[in-house]
């Protein structure tokens, strides 16, 4: 554990240092934020801040491979080429998103440097290989697949993290606490089964929650700086691949073990691949609404507008700082719940489930009557 703590700590220094180093790079280049109708912000702000968190990402990488229990040969013959794997390919998605920063690529070309990335984890041996169905049965993937399934999840929470990128602080945020949860899980689930806690997944996990920590210094509201398409995509990226590590380092009989020694259940079992879906369905249920509130209006489902969930936030009352918080807890609630609840059974569980799920519904829409901002876009709580 302290070695994951240093991994974080690591990567949330490393990346806050750079941050200031990105901003000036950003000034340099133009890679400025215009204000937009639909933007929040009253005047422009630099973007870049992915080339910061790729940063923090890579120098938590290279520590970890000097540290004595991650690189031991129980455990860094496992755990770094994936890393490694997953830290090109955030470094490949990172530059799309720098050129697309400063040059305001099309979407086409976008997703045409998500692609590559996904071929690289891919080539890397980075994908899924099996999964579960009700009933304790496996269902094993071949490598076209597994292929095709990894494409679509890394993919559509890329996109997913880029969408919810709208409040200061919002994405890195809720990235974090998705990384903090899975690293959760990743660590709990190695210990359950008595495998070695030295995992891809706990790492990547670790190293990500600290670049996001770090990042979001400088990031919440009032953001002095923007992470971009280069920070969005990098993040969505190693988040959904993290999740796909777990089955790349174990095998479907390491982890059949929940706590307390229990049978793992359907839940955990599918976690791997459901995970990301789950932590981000927030953005992802904002980015199939999005598109179907454009389409239906015959724009296209790439043109923004300013009827996102973040938006209707602060239309009902809510401060910026304050929207992004909720919105944080959304995320975390259904995070560490899912979780929780593949890793422990019984009514205590389902108990303290609906005891967040009940303090976020009422910080969410009974918050804004009791206290409501005298200006909507104050700093303050």
């Amino acid at each position: 554990m302290r070695e994951y703590l240093v991994v974080f700590l690591v990567a949330g220094t490393v990346t806050f240092l750079l941050t200031v180093v990105a901003r000036e790079i950003a000034l340099r280049t133009g890679a400025v934020s215009a204000v937009r109708d639909r933007d929040v912000h009253a005047e422009p702000i630099p973007y870049l801040g992915g080339l910061a968190m790729l940063g923090g990402l890579v120098a938590a990488y290279l520590v970890a491979r000097e540290l004595p229990f991650l690189s031991s040969p129980n455990g860094g013959s496992f755990t770094f080429p994936d890393a490694r794997a997953v830290v090109v390919a955030g470094a490949l998605i990172c530059g799309v998103g720098v050129l697309d920063d400063i040059f305001d690529l099309d979407a086409l070309t976008k997703f045409g440097g998500q692609v590559l990335a996904v071929g690289l984890l891919v080539y890397s041996g980075v994908q899924f290989r099996f999964f579960f169905t009700p009933g304790d049965q496996q269902f094993a993937l071949d490598s076209s697949q597994g292929a095709i399934l990894t494409a679509v999840i890394v993919i559509a929470t890329v996109n997913a993290v880029n969408f919810v990128d709208g409040l200061d602080g919002l994405a890195a945020g809720v990235v974090g606490i998705a990384a903090l949860a899975f690293f959760l899980y990743c660590y709990q689930l190695s210990a359950a089964n008595g495998v070695t806690r030295a995992t891809t997944g706990a790492l990547l996990s670790a190293a990500l929650a600290g670049v996001c920590a770090g990042f979001l210094v400088h990031n919440f509201h009032p953001a002095r700086l923007f992470m971009g398409d280069s920070g969005s995509m990098l993040i969505g990226l190693v988040l959904s691949a993290t999740a796909i590590t777990v089955t790349t380092q174990f095998s479907a009989e390491d982890i059949a073990v929940g706590q307390d020694g229990a049978r793992a259940s359907f839940l955990p079992m599918l976690l791997p691949v459901a995970l990301p879906i789950l932590i981000l369905i927030v953005p992802f249920a904002d980015l199939v609404l999005a598109v179907v509130r454009r389409t239906r209006a015959g724009r296209s489902p790439f043109a923004a507008d300013k009827q996102h969930l973040h938006h209707r936030l602060l239309e009902i009352g809510h401060s910026h700082r304050r929207a992004v918080m909720i919105m944080w807890a959304w995320a975390g609630l259904i995070a560490f719940s899912t979780v929780f609840a593949s890793l422990r059974t019984g009514p205590v569980v389902w108990g303290v489930i609906g005891a967040g799920f009940t303090v976020t519904v009422l910080l969410t829409f009974v918050l804004p009557i009791l206290h409501r901002p005298r200006i909507l876009t104050d700093e303050t709580l």
